[in-house]
């Protein structure tokens, strides 16, 4: 008598998100739980050793700068390089300079300076790290699975950052910064080991162009070569910038003159991040057919939150308007991945989001410190106002790009256009056939 054969294993994680997908995963979760940690540490880390509030503002930007300056070189690189020895390098820069930020902080009393140039170093490294983590996700899932892949992946990274700001706050108040920019400058070390570990051999060869000028400029003319890009990259350039300068500078105070201080702000703020969750596991499912219209509807509903500082509303109304914010913005952000993914061709992925991030950072440092002047001259709730306005217009706008409105879904297996370096009206039609560039 024949033995019943034994029956398989169950697969502990779905057939599309093989090896480097999930590598990518864990490895994004376990920076991103640490970096918003750190964030908090490093105010205080300057805080304790006798900084002021300009000192906090001046080490945090030191990390933007060379972020903004880098990136679009760093595109450039990953475009020519393997992708994950990018990763790697750049996680090892990372752990170099927050290692050192957490020595300093736990043997003695840091100087300014030395903080400054630290925070430096590990914004350069995350310039470089950037459009090659972005470039190397995208090509790692099909395009049959790629929002839902997409969704999972964020709403990890949500997820990590919301427990990150959580544990490193509380970690701070009890055992001080150093330890938490000592556990971050650990998580990068993991990162890189993980990351080390992925596999190319199935990736298409990347052959080096010209120069890393020659590739620049090739990423440019696929950046304006794509009229739904650029549109909606300068739209964030201005949403990110308003959104970021009302949260960090007009969201504290008016928490701390009409709604408690800073623990109801807090936790105002944790809303946002559970609905970056919920948002999340809502696009695991929804696979809306016009992504980028849908998405660029869900942008409105991010001048709400200044709106309702504005007013300002009660506690529970902000609230559940910083968690609707967050869910609308997990829609965006998974609807316009899922865009690049299926329209950018694989060996410019890092280029083109290299352009990407650049719109998204390149005006947050100077909104931010306009923040300042402007409630000054025409009053906080004035400015909040603006904030909102700013945030409405340039959607209304992009929404009458007819690429934004038409651009659809496409079946798995369908050819990647590619953008034609000679005219900025690449579009699709309605059924989603790309036009003849003209």
């Amino acid at each position: 008598m024949t033995a019943a054969p034994s029956p398989a294993p169950p697969r502990r994680r779905p057939s599309w998100a093989g090896r480097n997908y999930v590598l990518l995963a864990v490895s994004a979760c376990i920076t991103t739980l640490g970096s918003n940690g750190a964030l908090i540490a490093s105010a205080f880390a300057v805080i304790d050793a006798g900084g002021d509030g300009g000192d906090v503002g001046l080490v945090a930007a030191s990390r933007t700068l060379p972020l903004v300056i880098f990136l679009l070189v760093g595109g450039a690189v990953a475009d020519r390089l393997p992708r994950h020895h990018v990763m790697v390098a750049a996680n090892a820069l990372n752990f170099l300079s927050q290692g050192a930020f957490a020595l300093l902080v736990l043997t003695g009393e840091p100087r300014l300076w030395q903080m400054t140039a630290l925070s430096a170093l590990g914004g350069t490294g995350q310039a470089f790290f950037n459009p090659a983590a972005e470039g190397m996700l995208m090509a790692s899932v099909s395009g049959e699975h790629a929002s839902r892949a997409f969704a999972l992946f964020r709403m990890g990274m949500s997820g990590a950052a919301v427990g990150g700001a959580a544990l490193g706050g509380a970690t701070v108040a009890a055992l001080g910064p150093g330890w938490v920019l000592a556990v971050d400058a650990a998580g990068f070390a993991v990162a890189g080991a993980l990351r080390s570990c992925l596999r190319v051999t199935d990736m298409a060869p990347r052959e080096p162009g010209g120069g890393l000028l020659a590739d620049m400029r090739d990423g440019w003319r696929e950046f304006v070569g794509r009229r739904w890009l650029w549109t909606v990259v300068t739209q964030f350039t201005v949403v990110v910038a308003v959104i970021g300068a009302a949260e960090s500078v007009y969201g504290p105070l008016v928490a701390r003159d009409t709604l408690g201080g800073a623990g109801p702000w807090g936790f105002a703020l944790g809303a946002f991040g559970v609905g970056t969750v919920v948002g999340g596991l809502l696009m695991t499912r929804w696979k809306p057919r016009r992504m980028l219209f849908v998405g660029t509807l869900c942008v409105f509903s991010l001048a709400l939150p200044s709106a309702a500082l504005a007013i300002p509303v009660p506690l529970g109304v902000l609230v559940a308007v910083m968690f609707a914010g967050g869910v609308a913005t997990e829609v965006f952000s998974v609807s316009w991945i899922t865009a690049l993914h299926q329209e950018i061709p694989e060996d410019k992925l890092s280029r083109v989001s290299a352009y990407d991030w650049f719109g998204s950072v390149a005006m947050v440092p100077a909104a931010t410190a306009l923040a300042g002047p402007a409630e000054s001259v025409f009053g906080r709730s004035a400015a909040l106002w603006g904030c909102s306005a700013l945030v409405v217009v340039p959607t209304a706008a992009v929404l009458f790009v007819p690429e934004v409105r038409q651009l659809r879904r496409r079946e798995a297996g369908a050819a990647v256009p590619s953008a034609a370096p000679d005219t900025l009206d690449r579009a699709q039609r309605a059924d989603g056939s790309p036009v003849t560039p003209r």
